[in-house]
Formats: structure tokens, sequence, C-alpha cells
């Protein structure tokens, strides 16, 4: 009689299909109650936890669709092969967000994507092919030491020649040092940070240009990762940071489960019809098109939901949360200076960031760490979203003066 030995895995999943069609609903409502009771106090990541899709949800499955299989592969402005798909929708949410950047009617082309750094991978690989377009040589990426890590992992992935250009003491692209980072002879393709991950900096466009007008690269291509301040800028006093006919960058990538509040990672792409036409020419024949997107299947739930949130909100709700969490930002910080507790905050920013307190106080709040030497050494930063209101900031607040005694004590 052979015997048989059983993996770890294989046990498992012998368990999972003795118990198939059960579902431990005890397990997953103390989850689901960890998760709710936690979220108004997760302040150190940029997450707007008032995402509020109750409606949407029970619309989706009403209506049978939440029962069907959608997929958004393909161009979007061009008829689908598939049509079990939302190119209407995500049309429509590129249309609303172009105009706000600064793109000409008819003269750009965009997607929804799954992420930011999905879109920065796009603004990179478009880059790319755009700047080889103009000359055969392989361009040399250059972006900030702090901006977003996915910048440095997709330059990586993409197999470029990248320069990391020294920050300033604010998180800001150093000028002088793109300056002498700067290669001529090859084709330059510019990261710029709106809002680097941890201190808010923003990039310096107009200076970023002089450089870029005074070397003369052979050619030059610039992406704007604007993950999360692009998504409330456009709506602000300051729009003009994030206008391309002000700054002519070519393209922009913005998140969308940061400012917009939605309950997974989402976003969008916007180029040029320029950029868009120096892509590859690969032809997909049995969905009769090119496929310019670096994904080739693509969900076709996130642009629904997308254009859902930009029907509830409009350009006023979005233009009210922008103002709002800009004056809760500065609340903050000024709550901060009556203590004389060391913090800063950029201009434009609604990110905060501070002497670092006790690890408690990290736990409670979900806050980020970091560390700058010249900051005299460990920080940690709250990012203000829509949920952290003034009362949230003086609860934090109250636990900020609590560590600050049991500190002194110490």
């Amino acid at each position: 009689m052979k015997k048989y030995i059983l993996s770890g895995c294989m046990v498992l999943a012998t368990a999972l299909a003795a118990t198939a069609g059960e579902v431990d609903m005890n397990r997953l409502n103390a989850f689901a109650k960890k998760m709710v009771e936690s979220k108004n106090q997760a302040i150190g990541y940029p997450i707007n936890q008032n995402v509020d899709l109750q409606e949407f949800y029970r619309w989706f499955a009403d209506t049978g669709l939440a029962n069907v299989a959608m997929n958004n592969v393909g161009n979007p402005r061009k008829p689908a092969i598939i049509h079990l798909n939302t190119h209407q929708f995500e049309n429509e949410v590129i249309d609303f967000f172009a105009p706000n950047f600064g793109f000409k009617k008819d003269d750009y082309w965009g997607i929804v994507t799954m992420s930011g750094t999905d879109g920065n991978n796009h603004g990179v690989y478009f880059g790319v092919k755009y700047l080889l377009s103009k000359s055969k040589k392989k361009p040399i990426l250059y972006v900030s030491e702090e901006a977003h890590y996915s910048i440095k992992k997709l330059g990586d992935l993409q197999n470029l020649d990248m320069r990391l250009i020294k920050a300033d003491i604010q998180g800001q692209m150093d000028i002088k040092e793109f300056e002498k980072a700067l290669d001529p002879k090859r084709p330059a393709l510019v990261v710029i940070a709106m809002g680097t991950t941890f201190k808010g900096g923003i990039d310096d466009q107009v200076a970023i240009n002089k450089v870029l007008q005074k070397k003369k690269p052979i050619a030059v291509y610039r992406h704007l990762d604007a993950a999360l301040f692009g998504g409330y800028l456009p709506f602000s006093d300051h729009k003009d940071l994030v206008d391309r006919t002000k700054h002519h960058f070519d393209s922009v990538a913005v998140s969308g489960h940061k400012f917009f509040g939605f309950d997974e990672p989402l976003g969008f792409f916007i180029t040029t019809n320029d950029v868009l036409k120096r892509q590859n020419p690969f032809q997909v024949s049995y969905l009769n098109d090119a496929v310019p997107t670096i994904t080739c299947s693509r969900s076709a739930l996130g642009p629904l939901k997308f254009w859902w949130k930009i029907q509830k909100t409009g350009l006023d709700g979005y233009r009210q949360q922008s103002a709002m969490i800009l004056k809760n930002a500065a609340y903050l910080k000024q709550r901060f200076d009556e203590l004389k507790y060391p913090a800063w905050r950029n201009d434009f920013s609604n990110t905060v960031y501070f002497k670092r307190p006790s690890q408690w106080v990290m736990s409670k709040w979900d806050l980020a760490p970091d560390f700058d030497l010249r900051l005299g050494g460990n920080l940690a930063h709250d990012i203000v979203m829509q949920h952290e209101g003034v009362d949230t900031i003086d609860r934090f607040i109250e636990d900020i003066k609590k560590d600050m005694a049991e500190t002194t004590k110490k």
C-alpha cells in the first residue's frame, strides 16, 4: 500500500475544498469592524477615507452588472471589438480632467489607470518612445532623489540610464545639481515631482525649463508625477502649477485612490496626440488595432467608479475639498507651532512633516517614518486628507502634547 505525504499547501487546499460553499462570517465581520474603526485615525498616508461608494455598489449589484465580466482592453478612443467594456465612461473621465491640466481640446489622449505607478510607467515608457522618435540615442532619466520610489523602480524596470538628482532641505529637486547632471548630448526624460512622497515638495518647473533651454539637450520629454497634488491643485487657487500651457509638460499621471477617495488603487494618465502617435506600432489582429497601453486587459470597473464620483462631486465639490484640506493642513502646522514642536510645511502642500514622536503615537495614528539629518534626524508626517477634520487634528495634537510631557519626564 502506497503512502503519500501531503505538503502544507496540499493540506490547506484539501481543507478549503472540504468546506467549499461555507464562508467564515465571524472572521470577515471581525476584520471589517477593525478596518472601519481604524480608518479615521489613518493620517500618515495619502488616502482619502471618505470613500462613500455604497450607492454605487447597490446599483452595481441590483442591475446584475456585478455578474458581468467586462474588460477595457484596447484604445478607448477607438471602436472596440470586445463590446463588454466601459470605454465611453473612461473617455468622459479623461475629458473631464484634460482641460483642468491645460490640454487643448481634441489634442489629448488618456486612460484610467490601475494606480499612480501605472500612470508613471506609461509616462516613462511613452517618453522613451517619443524621444527615440526624435533621436536614435536612448534617453537619460532625470528624477529627484525624494520623488516617489516608483520612478526609480520603473527606470530600473525599463533598463534606463538614470540620474538621481539631490533634493534641497524642503524636498525639491536641487536645480544646480540638475544642471550639473544634465547631458546635452543625450535626450532628456525629466520626471517632475508635484508633491514629493514625504515632504510634499514641488519641483520648480520654471527653473527646470530654464536649465533645459540653456543646455539644449537634443530632445526633451517632461512627465509630471502628480500622484497626490494633481488631485487637488487643478481645483485650487494654485492651478497654474499643473497647467501645461504654462509649463509645457508632455504627460501627467495622477492617483485616484488618494484625493478622489476610492476604495482601491486607481488613477489616470493623459498625454498629447503627438506623443501617442509615436508609440509602438504593434498591430493586434484579433483586436483589429494597435494597443498603445502597456497593460493589455484593463479594469472596466475603475472607470465606471471614477465617472460616478465625478457626477456626484462636480467641479464645485472638488474645489471645496481642495480648499478644505489646504486650510486644515495650515491649521495643523499652526497647532505644532503653538507647541514649539519642530514641524514644516511646503507651499501649496497638504503634508506637514515633523519630529518623529514616540512609537505609540506612530502606531495609533498610522504615521509614516523618514529620516533627514538636516532636520534633526527621525521624522514623521501627516498628510491631511478629507477625513481629517479639525476635531481629528485636535485629538492628534493632544497625543503629541501627552508624548512631549512623557518624554520630558524621562
